[in-house]
Order: structure tokens, then sequence, then C-alpha cells
């Protein structure tokens, strides 16, 4: 199973929208849009999982494509960088 980021996408995208754009390179397991806590709005990305090879498909298919007039960013998902937080000072 693969984690799909999905940045640059309009504010008022829905789910089943990109289950729809996803779905034509693979069954999607599960979606995730980050919405604002107050207005429920979408921030501008996403995540996607799905099986291993159905990702790698979509990513090469759907990295720069149009939506909306907005260039879509997707790529496999990279854990979080360190912030360093939590490190003890001498």
């Amino acid at each position: 199973m693969k984690r799909i980021f999905t940045g640059n996408l309009p504010s008022d995208v829905t789910e089943e929208e990109l289950v729809t754009l996803f779905s034509a390179y693979g069954r999607v397991r599960s979606i995730r849009l980050a919405q604002d806590v107050f207005t429920g709005v979408c921030r501008g990305f996403g995540f996607i999982e799905m099986e291993g090879h159905e990702a790698r498909a979509a990513i090469a298919a759907l990295n720069g494509k149009d939506l909306r007039g907005r260039p879509l960013k997707v790529n496999e998902e990279r854990p979080k960088a360190k912030s360093g937080r939590g490190k003890r000072r001498r």
C-alpha cells in the first residue's frame, strides 16, 4: 500500500472528484483531504492510498495534470522532516 500526496488542489475539490480522477489507475483504498478547522474548506492538499503499482501509475499520469486550471502535484508521501524540537540544550 502506498500513500500519495496530492497538492495544489482547488479549495472546492471534493473527495468524490478525486476518487473519480484516481480510479482510472486503480482502486482507491482511502482518501483524506486536509480541511480548515473552522470553515471545512480544503486546504489545497490531501492523501490517497492505493496499491503500489497502481499508485506509481497514478503518480506518473497525474503529476502536472491540469485540474480546473491548476497543475496538480502528485508524488509519493515523504516522511515528515524532524523539526529538531525536543533536543536538549547544553
